[in-house]
């Protein structure tokens, strides 16, 4: 048997493709309106700061009125997930041409991301998309379509971009989340642990580790920085396979 926080799809999908948001009489509520208040809640605290009671104390409204609406927070978060990608940032122009493309598509969920956490806690592994989702794939699909890949491999690519990004925008995070629970800065964290890492290396020849180590540790490295340079290696290693096939075609 599923687990109690597991989503029944049916009910999902009931939610993702209603119908009609018109607000109760008597309470004003509707599902846009529950789901806006977890995004907020979410955006403050992440998931695990999500609770029908907490987004019934932001509604105003008593807890139980949600489950005229919702049935629970498992089958309330594909809904919100659904939401945000309505948000995500026009696709460059056509004319513009895949690569171009690409890289809006990726700039514009690590903006995303920067602006709600949350979405990368979310598994992905069963999706349910709701319409804004299948929207976006299929404007994402006319990115590549035509360009020389066969179907798996325009999903692979959109699923490696994708990847790639929600990782980099991860790895920022993560930095800030240690930032906020140490009390120090990333600067500051490393200047106090380079002197005693590198009493710990004494009589180790490393010449490499030292030298990418050195680079890499330094204060000032940028994710950012990361991002874009794994972000046009990926572009790198498409264009070349677009060009081979085109050549040889």
């Amino acid at each position: 048997m599923p687990e109690r926080d597991y989503p029944d799809h049916r009910r999902v999908f009931a939610l993702l493709w209603r119908a009609a948001d018109d607000p109760s009489p008597r309470s004003g509520l509707t599902v846009g309106g529950i789901v806006d208040a977890a995004v907020e809640l979410a955006d403050e605290s992440g998931l695990g700061g999500v609770s029908m009671r907490r987004i019934a104390e932001r509604l105003g409204v008593g807890t139980m009125s949600l489950y005229t609406y919702v049935s629970s927070k498992a089958e309330l978060v594909p809904v919100m997930l659904d939401s945000m990608y309505g948000e995500l940032a026009q696709i460059a122009a056509p004319e513009k041409g895949w690569r171009a493309r690409l890289e809006s598509l990726a700039h514009g969920y690590w903006d995303l991301f920067h602006r709600h956490p949350w979405m990368l806690e979310v598994p992905v592994s069963r999706p349910l998309p709701g319409p804004n989702t299948v929207d976006r794939q299929e404007a994402e699909f006319e990115i590549v379509d035509g360009i020389g890949l066969d179907e798996l491999e325009m999903n692979s690519v959109l699923e490696l971009v994708r990847n790639h990004t929600g990782s980099a925008a991860r790895h920022t995070m993560e930095i800030a989340r240690d930032a906020e629970r140490s009390g120090v800065s990333d600067d500051q964290w490393w200047y106090a642990v380079e002197p005693l890492f590198t009493s710990y290396l004494a009589g180790r020849y490393l010449p490499l580790t030292a030298r990418v180590g050195e680079a890499i540790g330094a204060p000032h490295s940028d994710p950012r920085r990361e991002f874009e340079f794994g972000l046009a290696r990926i572009l790198d290693g498409l264009e070349d396979l677009v060009v081979s096939r085109s050549r040889s075609g």
